[in-house]
């Protein structure tokens, strides 16, 4: 919104001409969407233990979750709200990418918060047939609106890292590839969300990875340089991908070990939603599944125990998601929390290496 008001001055008053830049609008939503989220966590708090929106843990989760109980959750209205302020303020109005965006945060986050809700007044959350349903219907229509807006058969091809000339043509079956992308991590982000700041500061680690995929997929000099798919205007997911950082730091003020608040399903089903978008919008689907290797793990650990299970009668891991064998194995929740975040850096570092080794 903004961009209007500095290009009307910029042609008056040349120095604004600075605000018109991708990486001065980028500083920028950092800045406000951690200023939103900081000032505006005791309030969110203090709304949420009045209207009793607080954690339930259930009979079977390890022992040091009881203490949990009654913490504030759906706390990701504060990461969602700091997210599409900063955006409407920096962001260009005028891109598609923007809306099918911040169409998808609110999607997913309305989805996330009914599940919520049912939790916490009907003890049990949405059915999983119709939470898939729900999350498959917007994912189609955003992934339905990128392919119908894709400018050639580049913005629609499957890039492997590492392979300059490998691009695998998809055809309509980008539509099934990108719903599969976006709906598999809303879930993924959502599995990992189960210790204090555990999926937040993965998922600011991979969107600010994915922002500079971003700034470079749309810049033609750079692109090119980089072996990447030139994809005009994708550049403005960058100011996307920093709010979302900002919004996601300023809500880890809160939500670090020991947390005072949760993101609950609002949170983690939106925000690992739009990390799958911004993937399929700069075709870095792989590199997604590199960087977010927690989430795959995490995931991973659930479907591996869940098949053992029915298949042998056996279970793999003494509890799954993954963080939860290892609170069994009587690793402290911050060493877990830690370590998790530690990997997940290593792999962002190599996912953003892959952009040279081409």
């Amino acid at each position: 919104m903004l961009i209007w008001l500095f290009d009307w001055l910029a042609a008056h008053y040349g120095v604004f001409n600075a605000f018109g830049y991708l990486t001065t609008r980028g500083v920028f939503a950092v800045m406000t969407a951690i200023l939103l989220s900081v000032s505006g966590g005791p309030w969110v708090m203090r709304r949420l233990i009045a209207l009793k929106v607080g954690e339930s843990v259930r009979d079977y989760a390890p022992a040091g979750h009881r203490d949990k109980r009654g913490t504030p959750t759906m706390g990701g209205v504060l990461v969602l709200a700091s997210i599409i302020i900063s955006v409407l303020l920096w962001g260009d109005l005028d891109s598609h990418f923007t809306w099918l965006l911040l169409g998808t945060l609110i999607g997913f986050g309305l989805i996330g918060a009914v599940d919520d809700y049912r939790k916490l007044r009907h003890r049990q959350g949405m059915r999983s047939r119709t939470k898939f349903l729900l999350q498959s219907a917007v994912a189609m229509v955003v992934v339905g609106g990128l392919y119908l807006g894709a400018a050639g058969p580049h913005e629609l091809a499957l890039y492997v890292p590492l392979f300059k000339e490998v691009a695998l043509p998809l055809g309509l079956w980008f539509i099934v590839f990108g719903w599969f992308v976006v709906v598999g991590a809303s879930n993924a982000v959502n599995l990992t969300d189960g210790l204090d700041g555990l999926a937040v500061m993965p998922i600011v680690l991979v969107a600010g990875a994915l922002g500079v995929f971003a700034y470079a997929s749309g810049h033609a000099i750079f692109a090119d340089y980089l072996g990447l798919p030139h994809i005009v205007g994708v550049g403005e997911v960058l100011v996307f991908c920093a709010a979302l950082c900002g919004a996601g730091l300023g809500f880890l003020w809160y939500n670090a070990y020991p947390a005072q608040m949760f993101m609950g399903d609002v949170g983690s089903l939106s925000l690992g939603a739009t990390l799958g978008l911004i993937a399929v919008m700069v075709r870095q689907e792989i590199v997604l599944a590199l960087m977010g290797g927690v989430f795959v793990l995490e995931t991973l650990s659930v479907i591996i125990q869940v098949a053992s299970f029915k298949l042998r009668g056996r279970r793999i891991f003494r509890m799954a998601p993954l963080h939860h064998h290892f609170e069994l194995l009587g690793w402290p929740e911050s060493r877990i929390i830690v370590r998790f975040w530690i990997v997940t850096l290593i792999l962002v570092l190599i996912g953003l290496a892959t952009l040279k080794l081409r």
